[in-house]
């Protein structure tokens, strides 16, 4: 049976309100794992730039420690590593359900809000490591 051009512009929503749509943790898990991945690609550079400033000499290394005394570096630093943890986390809950398990409705979300939380933990702990 063959769908008529009409039949299928009445099956397509006409305006999706994406603030109103509610994705379940599962999935905010996994998008959130996307960014911070992307997030991490572009902190490649600035933490390459950071390594090579330090292995350059005596002097570049001073200087590189001095800009850490600015709150932007900082915030950097942390937002950096709270990417790498929340990647890792969700990275090992990946793993984990890659292998069957967690894979259930009910585990699934669970493993989720647990990763969230322990990312929270491990961003307040960097946090405080930072400053």
């Amino acid at each position: 049976m063959e769908l008529s051009e009409q039949n299928v512009k009445k099956q397509r929503p006409v305006h999706l309100d994406l603030p109103k749509i509610r994705f379940p943790a599962t999935a905010i898990a996994s998008i959130l794992h996307r960014i911070s991945g992307v997030i991490m690609l572009f902190a490649m550079g600035i933490l390459l730039w950071m390594l090579n400033s330090s292995l350059t000499s005596a002097e570049s290394f001073s200087d590189l420690k001095s800009c850490f005394d600015n709150p932007i570096a900082k915030f950097v630093i942390w937002g950096i590593l709270t990417a790498l943890s929340y990647h890792l986390i969700v990275g090992i809950r990946h793993l984990i359900m890659d292998s069957g398990r967690w894979e259930e409705l009910q585990s699934g979300l669970l493993s989720a809000k647990i990763s969230f939380v322990l990312t929270i933990a491990v961003s307040i702990f960097v946090g405080m490591w930072v400053w």
